[in-house]
């Protein structure tokens, strides 16, 4: 199996788990124990790049903490020992790919909606403690709604506290393209908000997808403004440590979007680090599904 291949199983389970889930990413270039904090998949935004089935109910209709706990726990006790490495799923796996990288709170909708964030990650935080991973980081993966809310707030500052990292997605430069792209009621000046509100604070990474809708890859114009966008939150004293640019990499659930080549990422990425002197890095698709 190549590693081209491995990034693209990122199916939500691992033997009987419901929460926990390990995943090879090629983001993070290694393994990232993935924790899905909404297995309901009600999101607050309904992107039309995600690969999350929304019109198919979900068998699991909350988090069960006491199971979510003992997931953890033994998916890092997993991976500390490096038995993770011997089980069917990963014992294909690179050398180089070897290493446990972090915790990611995602899953199958915005993460920071659910209602006690800030104990859940403290919690969390608690058991990788216990299993001597404190250079394992916490990354948390938002569309940045919620980061107003003083709940989500005592959330991040765990994760400060705890090796953690932000990963904030801006996938538009423009209300129009944010609505196009993110179909919800959300407004994006919040979005805005937050996230300058956030990077005043510690520093983010922002990750961007851009995409074919319908054939068609964003405009220069769409671009220019998402340049833009980037440069208010660094004017505004934010710390924007790094831009991800990627594209589809997995089946979306919509049918009309598509990836962008391999040099139009590439493309976007010299236009960010020319336009706004930030750190960017690209990560391309795939149609192979």
């Amino acid at each position: 199996m190549t590693t081209h291949r491995l990034h693209t199983l990122h199916q939500r389970s691992f033997d009987e788990n419901k929460f926990v889930y390990p995943v090879l990413s090629r983001r993070s270039r290694g393994l990232s124990v993935g924790v899905n904090l909404n297995p309901d998949k009600i999101c607050n935004f309904d992107c039309i790049y995600c690969q999350v089935n929304r019109r198919e109910e979900s068998e699991t209709r909350f988090v069960e903490t006491d199971r979510y706990f003992r997931e953890v726990d033994e998916m890092l006790s997993l991976a500390a020992s490096g038995d993770i490495w011997r089980t069917p799923k990963f014992a294909e796996t690179p050398a180089h790919l070897r290493r446990v990288n972090d915790i990611a709170f995602s899953g199958d909708g915005e993460p920071t909606t659910y209602r006690n964030f800030d104990e859940l990650v403290g919690r969390t935080a608690e058991i990788k403690r216990q299993h001597g991973m404190d250079d394992v980081k916490m990354v948390l993966i938002t569309n940045a709604s919620m980061f107003h809310r003083d709940v989500v707030k005592k959330g991040l500052e765990v994760l400060d506290a705890n090796n953690g990292e932000i990963w904030a997605k801006l996938d538009a430069g423009t209300e129009a393209y944010y609505q196009l792209i993110e179909r919800t009621k959300i407004p994006y000046q919040r979005i805005l908000d937050n996230l300058t509100a956030a990077a005043q604070v510690r520093p983010l990474v922002i990750q961007t997808l851009f995409m074919k809708v319908n054939g068609v890859g964003p405009s220069d114009e769409e671009l220019a403004a998402y340049c833009g966008r980037l440069r208010d939150v660094t004017a505004a004293g934010g710390t924007l440590k790094l831009i991800q640019i990627y594209t589809v990499a997995r089946r979306p659930a919509e049918d009309f979007v598509g990836p962008i080549s391999d040099a139009e990422v590439d493309r976007i990425v010299k236009m960010v680090q020319d336009e706004t002197g930030l750190a960017a890095e690209a990560y391309y698709g795939t149609t192979d599904y």
